[in-house]
């Protein structure tokens, strides 16, 4: 049974999956919207919500912070000088998901992922 287990595997291993949702972040970071499949989208919303709240200070140890979780320093950069200003009254929510439809080769759920304005 899978009582109290919160991560989601999408059938990858460890490794690979903490790679992709570090990657699949970044881009939503710096991109402010990406399309990806649903599962993928609800894995790394509260990934971003972290990200974007580590960032909230603004000092030395945030930027440190984001520097080691974020695989490109453009992304950590936005978040420091971009966001930080705009989400500086907002706590948390800081992503929303929008369906689309369904992939054509696979028949998979298909949705928008983008940071709210």
């Amino acid at each position: 049974m899978r009582h109290l287990k919160k991560v989601k595997k999408l059938n990858k291993v460890k490794g690979h999956r903490d790679l992709m949702l570090k990657n699949l972040a970044a881009s939503i970071i710096q991109y402010e919207e990406v399309e990806t499949t649903e599962a993928k989208a609800k894995a790394v919303s509260s990934f971003v919500d972290k990200i974007i709240s580590i960032g909230k200070p603004g000092d030395l140890n945030a930027r440190r912070r984001l520097y080691e979780t974020l695989p490109t320093k453009i992304a950590a950069n936005k978040v420091l000088e971009v966001l930080n200003d705009r989400y500086k009254d907002r706590t948390s929510g800081f992503t929303s998901i929008v369906h689309i439809g369904v992939r054509k080769g696979d028949n998979s759920r298909m949705v928008k992922i983008r940071l709210i304005n």
